[in-house]
């Protein structure tokens, strides 16, 4: 019988059965004639019986169903997952310096200073227009991360012309 490792693998981690999930289901099955047990040490080993086989086959669509669901949930997290640490910001140079105190792990109110739990912040002393269109690439670019690699290849070609526009207006060496 196998563990709940493929659930697991199958969602990225997402999802993992516990052990009030896996148990019972276990007993279930033994008792239905799909599997059965016997003791190793302090461990059961489980063993599909030719019914169970059956069972198996004649429900593998919504196996199939479900597992593919994990899959695309597991995805999904993922992606969520990229995005949330893009946008993390005691990952970045501009981080606060909490000396040799590791940051706090903690949720709820209180777990971050209150002037960095906002992950985008302005840029001063510019004109509104400008932060205003820094924010729109900001969302063009993490949309455009999903995209296909085309798709993210065409949108770095006009990012270069844009910066190389950008580049031309002055040439002092001001960090935007």
């Amino acid at each position: 019988m196998t563990s709940s490792r493929p659930s697991r693998k199958k969602s990225a981690g997402f999802y993992t059965p516990s052990p009030g999930i896996v148990y019972p289901a276990l007993t279930f099955l033994e008792e239905a004639g799909y599997v059965t047990s016997e003791a190793d040490g302090n461990k059961k080993l489980y063993t599909i019986t030719d019914e169970g086989r059956t069972h198996l086959a004649d429900n593998r669509e919504a196996i199939e169903s479900t597992l593919a669901f994990l899959a695309k949930a597991g995805e999904q997290m993922n992606r969520f997952r990229e995005f949330a640490r893009a946008d993390w910001p005691f990952n970045r140079e501009d981080a606060p310096d909490f000396g040799n105190r590791p940051p706090h792990r903690g949720h709820g109110p209180g777990w971050a200073p209150r002037d960095e739990a906002r992950a985008d912040r302005d840029l001063k002393g510019v004109v509104p227009e400008l932060n205003e269109a820094r924010r729109d690439l900001k969302a063009a670019i993490k949309k455009t991360r999903r995209g296909s690699e085309d798709q993210q290849r065409a949108a770095a070609d006009i990012l270069k012309r844009a910066a190389a526009e950008i580049d031309a207006l002055g040439d002092d060496d001001v960090d935007i």
